[in-house]
C-alpha cells in the first residue's frame, strides 16, 4: 500500500491510503483534489476517516459521498452529520479494501472529541499514525476546546507508540513550528539538523511529512515537557520556578500561541 499526501487549501494534507485499486482518505476537507488523485490513479474510494469536526477536515465529505457510497468513520463524541460509523478510543476500524485494521485513540485537546488512527506495521510498511491536528512535526494543535492536561495526556498516548511510527499530520506547519521550537530549545542538535533538512525539503517543493515518533521525541518541545532544557525555558518565560510537568506544557503552549 502507499500513503500519499494530497495537498489542499494553503497547508492541509489529505492523506490517501491505497493498494493500487482501492483507497481510503483521511480528513478530506476538499473533495476536488481527492477526486483528481483518485481519477489519476484509477482508484475506487472505499472509506473515509475523520479525526475531528473542523471544516478543513470534513468539508469535502458530502461531495465524495455523492460519487462513492462508502462508510464515514469519525469521533463518537463530536456531532458530525456525515459520520455514520462513530468510534471511541480503544475501538478498531476494519476496512476490507484496501485491507487494514486501525486502532482508534482518543486525543482530546484541539477539540473535545478528537481521535487519531493507528495502523500497525504490515502492508503499509512501518506503523503509521493519522493524528489530524493533535500532533505536528515539532508542534501540537492549538487548544480550542480542551485543557493543557488533556492535550498533554493525548500527546503522551501518541508518544507511547513505536518509535518507528510514521506521523501523518494534517498540516504542513513544520518550518514555522521549528522556528518556535528553536526559540525554546536552541541548543538541541537534533532540532537544528531537522531545521536544515526541512528547509531543504520545502525549498525543493517536497513535504516534510511524514515524520517519525523517534524524531518527534527528540525535537518536539511539546513531547519533552520533562526535559531540563524545556523546563528551564518555560520557567524563564513565565518568571516562575518549580513548575509541574503540566504547567511546563501549558506555559510552552501559551508561549506558542503568542509567538511571532
Amino acid at each position: 500500500m502507499t500513503v500519499f499526501p494530497v495537498p489542499a487549501f494553503q497547508d492541509n494534507y489529505l492523506w490517501v491510503i491505497d493498494d493500487g485499486k482501492d483507497a481510503v482518505v483521511v480528513d478530506p476537507g476538499d473533495a476536488a483534489p481527492v477526486l483528481a488523485y483518485l481519477d489519476s490513479r484509477g482508484l475506487t474510494l472505499r472509506a473515509i476517516l475523520i479525526t475531528h469536526k473542523h471544516a478543513d477536515h470534513i468539508g469535502g465529505v458530502d461531495t465524495l459521498l455523492a460519487r462513492f457510497d462508502v462508510p464515514v468513520h469519525g469521533p463518537a463524541q463530536e456531532a458530525i452529520a456525515c459520520v455514520d460509523h462513530p468510534h471511541h478510543g480503544g475501538e478498531t476500524v476494519h476496512i476490507e479494501a484496501p485491507a487494514m485494521t486501525l486502532e482508534v485513540i482518543d486525543v482530546p485537546g484541539h477539540t473535545s472529541g478528537h481521535i487519531a488512527y493507528f495502523l500497525g506495521a504490515g502492508a503499509a510498511g512501518a506503523p503509521r499514525l493519522f493524528c489530524g491536528d493533535t500532533l505536528f512535526s515539532c508542534g501540537c494543535g492549538r487548544l480550542f476546546e480542551g485543557t493543557p492536561a488533556q492535550m498533554l495526556a493525548s500527546l503522551d498516548a501518541l508518544a507511547a507508540l513505536p518509535p518507528a511510527t510514521l506521523v501523518h499530520c494534517a498540516h504542513e506547519y513544520t518550518l514555522s513550528n521549528i522556528r518556535f521550537a528553536l526559540a525554546v530549545d536552541p541548543e538541541n542538535a537534533a532540532l537544528n539538523a531537522w531545521h536544515q533538512e526541512a528547509t531543504a525539503l520545502r525549498a525543493a517543493g517536497r513535504p516534510t511529512l511524514p515524520t517519525t515518533l523517534a524524531q518527534e521525541r527528540v525535537t518536539n518541545p511539546f513531547l519533552r515537557s520533562d526535559a531540563p532544557a524545556i523546563i528551564a525555558a518555560a520557567e524563564q518565560h513565565v518568571g516562575q520556578t518549580g513548575l509541574s510537568r503540566e504547567a511546563v506544557f501549558a506555559a510552552v503552549r501559551g508561549w506558542k500561541d503568542t509567538f511571532r
